[in-house]
């Protein structure tokens, strides 16, 4: 069988080609790829050099087969995950943990690493090339290759287990979502919602088998605004509980899969010399402790409850004066919400929706990195995709002569896709067999479908998500480096989300709007007047909207500072940890933590306050670009030299203040949030 997965990509610009690629290559071709790396591994090791050369980069080439076939593994998994993939999955990443624990926990691989990290000040080596050797010593200590033999195989069955949990995780969340459907046959019970949303929800139920019906799923695009203008309270209900029990107490329940994924995390921890999980994490972060983590959180919890705690009076009392609601309670908070803004600042997402065409607000965010950057995107038809959603562009200089990567986008929920928004390097920028190359990234998002009478109109919301998923491409795509584990995203995780944040703030200034937010029918410019409200609507609620975010950090940390044999009931540790960022009362036999994705399948466990963390530098480094226009070439130009094209080559914090001049002022982010 002619296996896609082992021939070098030969697509435009080394295009990789999911056009050809079945979920029946991964195996194979991954068995073959592993048994060709052992046998360079044996060469590798019976090389006594070690010089800076051999000792990174000849590694390098032993593992890039291995590297190439689990990127497009697990980006599929995460993007298109039919069941054939979804049933190789376990076995996939067994197979990698294996292989991976097999380098890392080898002394004669250990052994060179630490000769020329031993000699490092001795071999004339630059900025980059200290801190990839430093990195590459750390990462081999932190995975165990000082530990005992003993201790090394107890190490690898724990990461083998760890990597089944971690996707049975991410696998229940999925099907759960999958699993629901919200069926609504009366046409009544359908007052309040939009025009665009019963007729997606028509199309949902036709394309489901149940025709007159009207559909709603728990997908975001799909559930957030029924939540938001359904008058029927308790449908609003019913959806809400199915979200939050989807993983809790039902067939996807995920309750023992938590505790195991806690245990196995902290007898790693412990077993590499940590207290907890926590501190063996943050021990690579800008925060470095769980002291200075919570110190921060609850500096955030001081300023924001006082204004979260009038906002939830005045929809409190808003809910009672429209409905006689007493007991105000989760599923009425985005309803409510909405009526507030309207009556507040006459604005709300149905308003913004016809100037929010998707279509151009993806061309105007391409206009806004031109504008910054100098660099230009070309849609074309020639680039391989795993699914017909997916777009293909090429990223060039200002001049169109200097390729700068390959850019990939992927808007619409379907069944084997994972719910949420993110950014992922397909190619990362670096070197490949002694050649520095160009980076592929993709962005993946959830975003309102288009209808038969309506194309896709976003919210204001899911424009945001989209500038903030782009930001990040941005540090994939400008990236500048040499070595791959330093390019790009490949940073400090409380600083990976400055260039996604930032961009944000772009989305709240007219001359940005300018630029793409245009009515899809009429092609009228949006009113100065919604421009006003939309920058009003920034700071609105914003003390609940804090509060929200920093519960589920406190959640975070808790988890992974606790012991996790303490936890009888995870519903119950969920209410007392949170109790102080709790508003409203927990509705009983309901959990968060069961599908909190990412802490329990992605990379943030004990980093979610990594939000808020970036929140703080985004916000100073965006009142250095207002200093001198929003599009400021000069101050773009720093920003990409230093933050963009740097990756993690030196300690973000440097990197930050070459960019600024000066350490972030947290105020900034109270100035921004109207929280001062």
């Amino acid at each position: 069988m002619s296996n896609p997965l082992l021939i070098a990509p030969h697509g435009p610009n080394g295009a990789y080609p999911f056009d050809q690629i079945k979920p029946e290559h991964f195996l194979p071709a991954l068995n073959h790829a592993i048994e060709k790396a052992h046998e360079k591994l044996k060469q590798y090791k019976s090389d006594t050099r070690s010089s800076f050369k051999h000792v990174i980069q000849d590694k390098g080439d032993v593992t890039e087969q291995v590297d190439y076939i689990a990127g497009i593994f697990f980006n599929l998994h995460s993007a298109e995950c039919p069941e054939d993939l979804q049933k190789i999955s376990p076995e996939i990443s067994e197979i990698l943990t294996r292989f991976g624990n097999d380098i890392s926990l080898d002394p004669v691989i250990f052994l060179k690493i630490k000769n020329c990290y031993d000699t490092r000040f001795d071999q004339h080596l630059s900025k980059e090339e200290l801190t990839i050797i430093e990195k590459t010593y750390n990462s081999f200590v932190r995975n165990g290759a000082l530990l005992a033999d003993s201790e090394k195989m107890k190490l690898r069955e724990l990461d083998e287990k760890m990597a089944k949990l971690t996707l049975a995780f991410s696998e229940n969340v999925l099907k759960a979502t999958n699993d629901f459907l919200l069926e609504i046959k009366d046409r009544k019970e359908l007052d309040g919602l939009p025009d665009g949303v019963i007729e997606a929800a028509a199309e949902l139920a036709q394309s489901k088998g149940k025709l007159g019906s009207w559909c709603f799923g728990l997908d975001i695009p799909s559930m957030l605004p029924f939540m938001t203008y359904a008058k029927n309270r308790e449908l609003r209900k019913k959806l809400f509980f199915a979200s939050s029990t989807k993983t809790y107490k039902t067939k996807f329940d995920n309750q023992d899969t938590l505790k195991e994924i806690l245990k196995i995390r902290l007898e790693r921890a412990k077993l590499l010399g940590y207290m907890t999980h926590a501190d063996y994490v943050l021990e690579e972060r800008m925060a470095m402790s769980p002291k200075k983590v919570m110190d921060f959180l609850n500096e955030l919890l001081s300023k924001a409850k006082p204004h979260a705690e009038k906002d939830i009076i005045r929809l409190k009392n808003l809910a009672k004066e429209l409905d006689g609601i007493t007991d105000f309670q989760s599923y009425d908070n985005s309803y409510y919400s909405e009526i507030l803004k309207k009556r507040d600042l006459n604005i709300d997402d149905e308003i913004l929706r016809p100037y929010f065409k998707l279509e151009n607000v993806v061309n105007g965010i391409f206009k806004v990195a031109q504008l910054l950057y100098g660099i230009q995107f070309q849609e074309v038809f020639n680039i391989p995709k795993y699914h017909e959603d997916v777009r293909t562009f090429e990223v060039y200089d200002e001049k169109g002569e200097n390729f700068i990567g390959l850019f990939y986008t992927d808007f619409f929920p379907r069944p084997t896709k994972r719910s949420g928004a993110w950014m992922s390097a397909i190619k990362e920028q670096g070197m490949y067999h002694g050649k520095i190359e160009r980076p592929h990234i993709m962005i993946v998002c959830n975003f309102t479908k288009p209808t038969k009478s309506k194309p896709s109109l976003l919210t204001l919301d899911e424009v945001l998500t989209l500038y903030h998923e782009f930001g990040h491409a941005l540090h994939g795509l400008l990236s500048k480096v040499k070595y791959r584990d330093l390019s790009g995203t490949n940073v400090y995780w409380d600083f990976v989300e400055l260039p996604s944040q930032i961009m944000e703030n772009w989305v709240l200034e007219k001359e940005c709007l300018d630029l793409f937010a245009v009515h899809y029918e009429s092609g009228e410019k949006i009113p100065q007047e919604l421009v006003i409200k939309i920058k009003e609507s920034g700071k609105f609620l914003e003390g609940m909207a804090t509060l929200r975010q920093l519960s589920f950090a406190f959640l975070d940390m808790s988890y992974h500072t606790c012991e996790p044999h303490e936890i009888k009931d995870i519903a119950q540790f969920e209410e007392q940890t949170i109790s102080k960022t709790s508003l409203l009362p927990k509705l009983p036999d309901t959990s968060i933590s069961t599908s909190f994705s990412h802490i329990f399948a992605g990379g943030y466990s004990a980093g979610y306050y990594s939000y808020k963390w970036a929140e703080v530098l985004d916000a100073d480094a965006f009142e250095f670009f207002k200093t001198s226009g929003i599009f400021s070439r000069e101050v773009a130009s720093k920003f990409r030299e230093y933050i963009l094209e740097k990756g993690g080559t030196e300690h973000p914090m440097e990197l930050y203040k070459k960019f600024r001049g000066q350490e972030p002022d947290v105020g900034a982010l109270f100035r921004r949030a109207g929280l001062h």
